[in-house]
């Protein structure tokens, strides 16, 4: 039961969000908008300004760049088995190569490890979010089927202000070049709020998802390596990198939560099958009620 409190707090945001969602209708994509490119670069901003940049730094990014690599090399390897077109490949690796360890990860560390521990979670969600701006709208774009209409992968990398947050704050902190008090607590305002706005925002996007048509295959897939492949990979990383017991922990949980809810945002922006996505975004998170306890049991 204490594993369950400690996801009680993280799904009563996410259930406001729904709830909202569910009475009043809102336009969900203006909001996400300002969450993801209006407030994200400024917790990106003060996490890489405010922080010493240690070799943690490396050790957390070597962590999340071969997990994401060896589970899209296991999504392209499903996809040539069974020969799917590029529409179909791109949205299975969104649904299956990213996590949420951004409006669940972080709050589940916070909870579980305190403000220690929620420093490193902050630093692999921000860093996560960059993979996210970059890989995930490559795939998204890379995989449009928009009635003939095209994207550059690339060009829509570049678009995203995340990753221009993250370096101006590794710059200033390098240079060791101040901004003032006074910008700072207008950066803290914004950064503060963004997680909890990223919680809402995920609510209200469940809300609106469709489990019409599923496609049960594919799905069961996904599922498989998001919930249960995914830990597993983290775990045998986590083995080899001069990090702590906490910082293990830690890699190994944020593996294991729900797909990343930014790609329902970006498979809909690009149609890159948004039903699937969609679809496996609200499963991964509802199933993560059950395999998140489990593997707290196994870690902790």
């Amino acid at each position: 039961m204490a594993f369950i409190g400690v996801l009680i707090p993280i799904f009563g945001v996410f259930a406001l969000g729904f709830i909202g969602q569910k009475v009043w209708k809102f336009e969900l994509k203006p909001i996400s908008t300002i969450a993801i490119y209006l407030m994200s670069p400024f917790l990106a901003f003060r996490t890489f300004y405010q922080n010493e940049i240690t070799l943690d730094y490396v050790y957390l990014s070597i962590y999340l760049v071969v997990l994401c690599v060896v589970s899209i090399v296991v999504c392209y390897l499903l996809a040539w088995i069974n020969r799917w077109d590029k529409n179909t490949t791109s949205g299975f690796i969104l649904a299956s190569a990213f996590m949420n360890n951004g409006n669940y990860g972080a709050p589940l560390v916070l909870l579980i490890f305190g403000e220690e521990g929620f420093h490193y979670a902050v630093i692999l969600m921000v860093l996560q979010q960059l993979i996210m701006c970059t890989a995930g709208i490559y795939y998204a774009a890379k995989g449009s089927d928009q009635g003939g209409q095209s994207f550059s992968p690339l060009r829509e990398v570049v678009k995203v202000p995340i990753v221009y947050g993250a370096i101006l704050g590794l710059l200033l902190n390098g240079l060791q070049i101040g901004v003032g008090d006074q910008v700072m607590s207008a950066v803290s305002m914004v950064a503060d709020a963004t997680i909890p706005t990223v919680m809402i925002v995920l609510g209200m996007q469940l809300a609106s998802i469709s489990l019409k048509q599923l496609e049960y295959g594919k799905l069961g897939a996904s599922l498989s390596i998001k919930l249960l492949l995914a830990p597993v990979i983290a775990f045998v990383i986590a083995y080899f990198l001069p990090v702590g017991d906490m910082v293990q922990a830690i890699m190994i949980l944020t593996a294991a939560t729900p797909t990343a809810a930014n790609t329902t945002i970006y498979a809909l922006q690009f149609q890159t099958k948004p039903g699937f996505v969609s679809s496996a975004t609200l499963l991964s998170t509802l199933l993560s009620i059950i395999t998140i306890p489990l593997l707290m049991f196994l870690v902790l």
